[in-house]
């Protein structure tokens, strides 16, 4: 009989060895075979537990959407007012074991095939959503809330932003430039929301 967890633990190793050979070789290039071959089990094994290499690549993303959320709250528990949210949110996009270029290769591969798989579409959608919808809540303690809704959604597209650049650049990952680059966003946009309140 097969130990306990041990299950657990094959699909945590192959969807590790996903991660790393999207980084190495890109979704489109990458086979079942190479992934399983990198995780040390049987190819056959892959398609029991996964299916496809889509399905495989939306349980990876599940599983690091699980990490990032992790890391948000992880962030958000050592917050006490809004604006220290705001700024616990978007570190927590950018933790250190999710900016990192393996993940964000895994994340680009996520985004181009949301666009033709449903299933991935729709764990975008839910992750795009609760991301606005967190920095929206927070902002409506600084701003009205069209502005609110308005600086949540431009500070998503920023955090999205400086990921896809990061994919698409060869450059170090440096997450303390790309947290102080949505953080001015922000500090900007509620400067620039105050002065016209005052000029009113």
């Amino acid at each position: 009989m097969p130990k306990v967890g041990m299950e657990a633990e094959r699909r945590r190793s192959l969807i590790d060895a996903t991660v790393d050979a999207i980084h190495e070789r890109g979704y489109s290039d990458v086979t079942m075979a190479q992934i399983a071959k990198r995780a040390g089990v049987s190819g056959g094994l892959v398609h029991h537990y996964f299916g496809s290499k889509d399905q495989l690549l939306a349980a990876t993303m599940r599983h690091l959407l699980t990490e990032l959320g992790r890391a948000i709250r992880e962030s958000l528990a050592k917050a006490e007012t809004p604006r220290e949210r705001i700024s616990a949110i978007i570190a927590g996009n950018f933790a250190v074991d999710q900016f990192q270029p393996a993940v964000i290769a895994a994340w680009l591969a996520f985004y181009v095939q949301s666009r033709t798989t449903e299933s991935n579409s729709r764990l975008l959608r839910i992750y795009a959503a609760r991301l606005a919808s967190n920095l929206t809540y927070n902002l409506r303690f600084l701003l009205p809330r069209d502005e609110a809704r308005r600086i949540a959604e431009g500070t998503a597209s920023m955090i999205d932003g400086v990921w896809i650049r990061q994919a698409l650049s060869d450059a170090q990952t440096d997450r303390q430039a790309a947290i102080a680059m949505v953080e001015d966003y922000v500090e900007n946009q509620i400067a620039a929301h105050a002065g016209r309140s005052k000029d009113h």
